[in-house]
């Protein structure tokens, strides 16, 4: 790898950046918007299969204490 003095550098990071389509504010909501509707989604599915499984372990937890 070339080595590269920091004035060379700092060029370098520029030019990349000028290169980046940054989204829009739209694009940006959506996006956020859509992150939470999924996050709130799979929170409330995970949560109805942990206490689906934790109803069956008790179930079973209790069977054993009987026997």
């Amino acid at each position: 790898m070339a080595k590269v003095n920091p004035g060379e550098f700092i060029r370098q990071v520029r030019a990349e950046t000028a290169k980046v389509v940054w989204p829009s504010r739209k694009e940006t909501v959506t996006t956020a918007i859509m992150v939470v509707i999924m996050t709130l989604t799979l929170g409330l599915f995970f949560f109805g299969v942990d206490a689906i499984f934790s109803q069956i372990v008790q179930f079973l937890l209790s069977l054993a204490s009987k026997g």
